[in-house]
């Protein structure tokens, strides 16, 4: 047994033992678990696929008298929620800009939206920002409009409600029309599964039971630096598990924060998925602490043990009909082809694993190099 204290100090000494968890597989095959408990210390884990629940909480300061109290704030057109102070906002991901609202977006047109702007922002550009206020005798400013960059903004800060899904649908169409979703297009008849993990790089499937991850405790997050805040929204903690603990249905979620002046935007890029709308693909990647045994078993999942929901998105999920078709393995999703309804079918992935792999590799650097140590949670999550 082993505690995160000591792991940190090997961690000052250079002598901690880090392994992405791509090689922690092959070290518990290789060597046990017990085994394997002893000699690796922390277990890096990395996913870059689409988080819709993400958004940026920012203030943009009193940049000239008078001073204002925004009513009403856009960013390059894009509405912000700005009922929360003075100059405070938030910019959800999936937020259209309003000259192409959703109900007016033909399923082949592209859109712009929040996390657009988020990846600008990250990437130095200035965006055009526009604000209304309805005027107060110690804020009578009634509009702001000006060009504005992220080092401009007091503060600027992912805060992403719902992050890193435990598990998730993997998504097909038994319809004969072409469906457009969050999952990306489907093509009639079952002629495409599209899935969304990183599977055994993915961090909540090393940690099934959130043993190491709760409150505080400290990640990569677009890049940069950031913390778990609790879990996310839509959070399941008691799904129908396999024998490794592995969920079977979309289960645990995060909910994350961090300084978006310290990310890379090679982390954080908004996205277009046609048909449906804009979104953000985040770059997230959680160390583990290996504390025993089981979690040497934990961090040692495979593909091959992870089994995903698939679902019908043309008829089940716009109706509410929670109905699982079949399980198939990630191993299987990440062949390229799968056996689905007795047919094969394409796979075609969401979720980019050569980043998912590079961020796991990033964060292992930056612990065996010291600047980065883990931290013991300060409130459980609930697993169970």
């Amino acid at each position: 047994m082993k505690s995160i204290a000591e792991i940190n100090e090997r961690i000052k000494k250079g002598k901690a033992v880090i392994l992405n968890a791509a090689e922690m597989v092959e070290t518990v095959r290789r060597l046990g678990k017990e085994k394997a408990a002893q000699e690796v210390d922390v277990v890096t884990t990395g996913t870059f696929s689409p988080m819709c629940s993400s958004g940026l909480l920012f203030n943009i300061g009193q940049p000239e008298p008078p001073l204002i109290k925004t009513a009403k704030v856009w960013l390059n057109k894009v509405p912000c929620c700005a009922g929360l102070a003075a100059v405070d906002g938030f910019l959800g991901a999936t937020e259209p800009e309003e000259d192409c609202p959703l109900n007016k977006v033909h399923p082949g047109q592209f859109k712009y939206g929040g996390g657009h702007v988020i990846e600008e922002l990250a990437r130095g550009k200035s965006v055009y920002l526009y604000a209304e206020a309805y005027g107060t005798d110690c804020y009578p400013r009634r509009s702001l409009e000006r060009q504005i960059t992220l080092a401009e903004l007091p503060h600027a800060e992912l805060f992403n409600p719902r992050n890193c899904y435990q598990n998730y649908n993997a998504a097909v169409n038994l319809t004969s029309r072409t469906v457009y979703t969050y999952m990306g297009p489907l093509r009639p008849k079952c002629r495409n599964l599209n899935y969304a993990t990183a599977g055994r790089l993915s961090p909540l499937f090393n940690d099934p039971f959130f043993r190491t991850i709760g409150l505080g405790t400290r990640i990569f997050l677009g890049g940069g630096i950031g913390y778990v805040i609790g879990a996310g929204t839509q959070h399941n903690p008691r799904p129908k598990r396999n024998e490794r603990g592995l969920p079977l249905t979309a289960a645990g979620t995060l909910m994350l924060k961090g300084d978006l002046k310290r990310m890379n935007p090679r982390y954080i890029r908004g996205l277009s998925l046609i048909g449906y709308g804009c979104s953000l693909a985040v770059g997230v990647g959680i160390p583990i602490p290996v504390l025993d045994a089981d979690m040497a078993w934990f961090t040692g999942v495979d593909d091959c043990d992870i089994l995903m929901p698939v679902k019908d998105y043309g008829h089940d999920y716009p109706n509410g009909v929670n109905r699982i078709l079949q399980h198939v393995s990630f191993e299987e999703l990440k062949s390229g082809e799968a056996r689905l309804l007795d047919a094969r079918v394409e796979t075609v992935p969401l979720t980019s694993l050569s980043l998912s792999l590079e961020i796991a590799d990033t964060l292992k650097k930056w612990i065996e190099e010291g600047t980065f140590l883990l931290t013991e949670p300060v409130e459980a999550i609930a697993s169970a």
